[in-house]
């Protein structure tokens, strides 16, 4: 599965967590998708799916059980020491805590610093000329560098966050929930920013939420996915506009819509989500699904392509 001039190429990736009393969690479940340069792809799904997991093992953060990362046409998992960490300089995240991923002891201007000089770039006046570029890009004074991240609100930590992430100049940005933790009136700006930003320096953005209104402002395509598998990919303006997975359409259902005229049809799923250690048989949304079969039950649905040509639309549902 390799593409011509993907930046990024994720490949049956698989990863599944020991528990102490035997058994595992099966986090990750073959899930592959190839994403181009300049793109944002939005990783979609309820609490638990996955998303999280997905964004750490393609940084190799964690590592996989299975499967292949690939970045630029290079492995990733061949990898180590003095090799990773230069090839972690293209490839950065962006946490859903701002507080949490700031050092309360540490100035901001240290914060910013610290990823240039892990990496060797410039001398101790070009880091600091960084520095000041960098706030400036995300919208914060000068005088931030000298201050505390305690002393910053919410969104303004999240600023922070954002420019110590492109700091060493990344080819990618992982974005895990990057809005999440924000009152609503500040994740408007957040996202701006992040719009801005992919424009003026030609950024890719793996943006993951549970909100499908900021994967749809901000996402070019749309990766649905649940219990560590991706059920449905396509183009955003395809999915939201015809979504074909039951558990898709389930999600934008659950979307508010001050239009009354406008409202879907409410589709309400019984139960709750299966227990990964022990996911089901078959299907893995069959014991939820409204519209399941007993196929459905005894088989995994393969992925298919029901879109147009030059528009694919990749579903895993036995209804196509």
């Amino acid at each position: 599965m390799t593409a011509t001039g993907a930046l990024l190429e994720v490949e049956a990736l698989s990863k599944h967590f020991p528990l102490k009393g035997g058994g595992r969690v099966h986090a990750l479940n073959g899930v592959s998708l190839v994403q181009a340069r300049g793109e944002t792809i939005g990783i979609v799904g309820e609490s638990g799916c996955g998303k999280s997991t997905l964004a750490r093992a393609v940084l190799r953060l964690i590592e996989p059980t299975a499967g292949r990362v690939r970045f630029e046409g290079e492995d990733l998992g061949t990898l180590s020491g003095r090799a990773l960490r230069r090839r972690r300089r293209d490839m950065q995240i962006v946490f859903q805590d701002p507080y949490a991923a700031l050092d309360p002891r540490v100035r901001i201007g240290a914060t910013l610093e610290e990823p240039l000089i892990i990496h060797e770039l410039g001398g101790r006046r070009a880091r600091q000329d960084k520095v000041r570029e960098l706030l400036t890009l995300v919208g914060l004074p000068q005088a931030a560098a000298a201050r505390y991240p305690h002393e910053f609100s919410g969104g303004q930590r999240q600023r922070i966050g954002i420019a110590r992430a492109i700091a060493v100049d990344p080819r990618l940005l992982v974005l895990d929930e990057p809005v999440s933790a924000l009152d609503v009136s500040i994740r408007s700006q957040i996202l701006n920013l992040l719009v801005e930003l992919r424009e003026r320096l030609g950024l890719s953005y793996l943006f993951i939420s549970h909100d499908l209104a900021v994967i749809r402002y901000i996402s070019e395509r749309v990766a649905v996915m649940y219990l560590g598998q991706i059920v449905e990919l396509g183009a955003a303006a395809t999915i939201y506009r015809a979504a074909a997975h039951p558990y898709t359409q389930a999600l934008l259902s659950a979307i508010p819509q001050p239009d009354p005229a406008r409202r879907r049809s409410r589709v309400v799923l019984t139960g709750d989500v299966p227990n990964p250690e022990h996911p089901p048989a078959g299907c893995p949304f069959h014991p939820r699904c409204p519209q399941a079969f007993e196929r459905c039950r005894h088989e995994a649905p393969a992925e298919r392509d029901i879109g147009s040509a030059g528009a694919p639309q990749l579903v895993r549902c036995h209804l196509y």
